[in-house]
């Protein structure tokens, strides 16, 4: 059975059969819905300040 996983940047839904996983040199795993969260991931960015993010609108009461 495919299981659906949350995207490790901006926390939204990603179906089974898309998105990016990225495996870091220490093993830990992160799953992206997007090149778009993908590239703020390395980045740097945080999610919760970045304001189209689900985890910052749910900060900020919005969702």
């Amino acid at each position: 059975m495919p299981v659906s996983r949350k995207c490790s940047f901006c926390g939204g839904s990603i179906d089974p059969g898309s998105g990016l996983m990225f495996v870091k040199r220490d093993g830990s795993i992160s799953f992206f819905c997007s090149s778009k969260c993908e590239r703020n991931f390395r980045l740097g960015r945080k999610p919760r300040r970045v304001k189209w993010t689900e985890r910052s609108r749910r900060m900020r009461g919005k969702a």
